[in-house]
């Protein structure tokens, strides 16, 4: 018997359909929600035979099939250190070393095989062969003993543009920097997504184009080998350009712990220095400062700094006669004769420098003091000192110095032309510029930082000011040798004079004895280069910072630090703080970034400065309502 098709209930009807219209919403709400691919995914994409698009991006995939016969360290880092948007992928596949000892035994059994039927039958050797069986014979020693492996490498890059033009431009620069150094590398024509999809990082390798290589070839290939200044030690000089990476530096582990700073005005150089200084000082590096237009005081002052003002006003004295106090033998029987040097520059100095005379229908720059006159200078001042009890012993080192008044009365009772050298320093001792030079010094630099400000210096007082402070700081350091960097903010106001070039040479040239790196920062690149002496401390100078430079000095640096066109171009379009960081033989495109903090201490820019003095203001104002009491 049959049974009939009992007629579905109304309510299970009802509940069927709520039950796949809630679906059908789901599955709407479903479609409206962005994923993380949305967000991710280009617009469009579409492939041609030699490239293709991503949204307006062109862009091509490259594979290197072709290496020279011996690879060297760094071969890859031209590439890496282009400017360019790219992306390098590396496959790496281990190999079984008995398999390639296999094939390696039974690669040479047939390359001897055909030198010996080439020599059989008369024909002429085969230097290639010779050459492969030396390396097969020497990649089997060193894999039988473990002191090789051997690897498969796949090596593909994809290139990106804005333009069709820019992409095929770039292409051609990349292909030639690899085929300089004998590395060839095709378009992956026709697999432009296998390409795509392997060189973006999901590590799929549809590509498949590879090469057997040893560890040694291996090693040479890894990126990072010339753009990278990153060390264990040392302080942040800011982010590396070519790979964001940071440039971390001990300037002391270097040949020396020289630096020069070469920039325009606002282009970021003092607060480059300063960041520097104030990072140093963390480390435990003392910070000497000379400061010729006020821009280091916030600083001083916020890390309880001696701030050292020097003017004809102030209280403030120095003694370019002062000797120190060394402990090195060798130095202590210099001491002396070291001092007399430096106050035979310092004087011609003070007395007028290099005169310009007329020699042969030309200006040419002739010493200020004639033969007699250094004679009789000379003898002065080993006079002046022996009348203090002061001699080439040591041990009379520590009695109190003479001044520049005791070498005037000297010079005054004196044969010769003393009376005459007499005159010309008598503005020194009670004259004009009496009082800040010519008296005992009263001052001490045992801080951690000490800024001597010379801006309320009459401008012919400068560069006699800046000597006798360098003369002084140069005392002080042969006395104690503790990590020290000297900054001289517009060295090129001692430049222009050659006594003063010689001298700071001299120091830059021996600072390395004495722990002490000395910082040179000049905005006028022509002069400071202009210098014999200057391009001397340039190049004794084991770091450098090229910020952004005027057009007129930019040819001038690019033939001493040996520019590339491109570094050449940019530098200067550099933006405020971005620049070149020269150290040792290494140099990277930097940015120097600071954290809020440390921006509030260093800079000055104006308006940041006044935004700064008007939040302080502010502040006061607020906590002297709170402090009010209630009504």
């Amino acid at each position: 018997m049959m049974g009939k098709k009992t007629p579905k209930d109304p309510v299970t009807i009802a509940q069927l359909q709520r039950e796949q219209e809630t679906r059908e919403v789901q599955a709407a709400f479903q479609k409206g929600i962005t994923a993380l691919r949305d967000f991710i995914a280009p617009s469009s994409i579409e492939f041609f035979s030699s490239y293709f698009t991503i949204g307006t991006r062109y862009a091509r995939t490259y594979y290197v099939y072709g290496y020279p016969r011996q690879v060297y360290t760094g071969w890859l880092s031209g590439m890496v250190n282009l400017d360019e948007v790219m992306d390098i992928s590396m496959y790496i596949y281990p190999v079984d070393s008995k398999v390639v000892l296999d094939n390696l035994r039974k690669k040479v059994t047939q390359l001897e095989a055909g030198l010996q039927l080439d020599a059989e039958h008369g024909k002429v050797r085969d230097p290639g062969k010779e050459a492969t069986i030396q390396d097969a014979e020497e990649i089997r020693d060193k894999l039988q003993v473990g002191e090789e492996r051997f690897f498969r490498f796949g090596l593909y890059f994809t290139i990106y543009a804005g333009s069709k033009d820019e992409l095929d431009f770039i292409s051609h620069k990349v292909e030639s920097m690899l085929g300089q150094q004998l590395v060839y590398s095709k378009p992956a024509t026709s697999q432009q997504e296998q390409g795509l999809n392997s060189t973006v990082p999901q590590l799929t390798d549809q590509l498949q184009i590879r090469r057997n290589m040893s560890t040694g070839a291996l090693s040479t290939s890894f990126p990072f080998t010339s753009a990278d200044l990153s060390q264990e030690n040392g302080i942040l000089y800011g982010v590396n350009m070519h790979n964001s990476g940071l440039v971390i530096f001990d300037r002391f582990n270097l040949e020396n712990g020289n630096s020069v700073v070469f920039a325009k005005s606002g282009a970021g150089k003092s607060f480059t220095v300063k960041l520097e200084a104030l990072r140093s000082m963390m480390l435990g590096t003392e910070i000497i400062i000379i400061d010729p237009e006020n821009e280091y005081q916030r600083l001083c002052e916020a890390v309880g700094g001696a701030y050292v003002r020097l003017s004809l006003s102030s209280s403030t004295r120095l003694n370019p006669f002062d000797l120190p106090q060394v402990i090195d033998n060798e130095d202590s029987d210099n001491a002396l004769r070291s001092n007399l040097i430096t106050l035979h520059g310092l004087l011609r100095l003070m007395m007028g420098g290099a005169q310009a005379q007329m020699v042969g229908g030309g200006a040419t720059l002739m010493p200020a003091l004639a033969p007699s006159e250094e004679a009789d200078l000379d003898g002065a001042l080993i006079a002046t000192y022996a009348k203090a009890g002061i001699t080439n012993d040591p041990l009379t080192h520590t009695g109190t110095p003479p001044t520049i008044n005791d070498l005037y009365d000297t010079l005054l009772h004196m044969g010769g032309t003393g009376p005459q050298l007499a005159q010309r320093l008598r503005k020194y001792t009670n004259g004009t510029f009496a009082g800040i030079f010519s008296q005992q010094s009263n001052i001490d630099i045992n801080n951690s930082m000490v800024v001597f400000n010379i801006l309320d210096l009459e401008d012919e007082l400068r560069p006699v000011a800046m000597y006798i402070v360098l003369n002084y700081i140069w005392n002080k350091t042969k006395t104690d040798k503790k990590k020290r960097i000297l900054i001289v903010d517009e060295a090129w106001q001692l430049m222009k004079y050659e006594d003063s070039a010689n001298f700071i040479y001299s120091v830059a040239k021996r600072a390395r004895k004495y722990n002490l790196g000395i910082t040179t920062i000049s905005q006028d690149v022509e002069d400071f280069m202009g210098s014999r002496m200057g391009r001397a401390i340039v190049a004794n100078a084991s770091m450098q910072f090229l910020l952004k430079q005027s057009t007129s000095a930019v040819d001038m640096l690019a033939a001493v630090f040996k520019l590339t066109d491109e570094e050449k171009k940019r530098l200067s379009q550099f933006p405020v703080g971005q620049g070149l960081f020269f150290a040792g033989q290494n140099h990277v495109h930097i940015q120097v970034i600071a954290s809020p903090t440390e921006t509030a201490l260093i800079t000055t820019n104006p308006q940041e400065v006044k935004d700064l003095e008007d939040k302080k203001v502010e502040e006061i104002r607020l906590n002297s309502h709170n402090d009010q009491p209630s009504p």
